[in-house]
């Protein structure tokens, strides 16, 4: 699924769901080495604990991050699935 963030450096994130499992992401824009982590570090984690351990952080004075644009990626999945 590919995702347009909003208020971040990074401008696409796109990933891949199997099951309820998060396989890859890969964010388009941003600070390549913490976005690298980032996505390292949710691969293989379940997608509603990514969206609880990501959710509201904030980058410096803005009102989101990519972390949070990420967050919300995986609720519009969810919600896009559950439909």
């Amino acid at each position: 699924m590919q995702y347009k963030t909003s208020g971040t450096c990074s401008k696409m994130i796109d990933f891949e769901i199997e099951g309820d499992t998060i396989q890859s992401v890969s964010f388009t824009g941003g600070c390549n080495g913490n976005l690298s982590g980032i996505s390292s570090l949710v691969r293989g984690m379940k997608v509603d604990d990514a969206i609880s351990k990501l959710k509201g952080i904030k980058c410096g004075m803005k009102e989101t991050s990519c972390p949070d644009q990420f967050a919300r990626a995986l609720e519009a999945y969810k919600a896009k699935e559950n439909e």
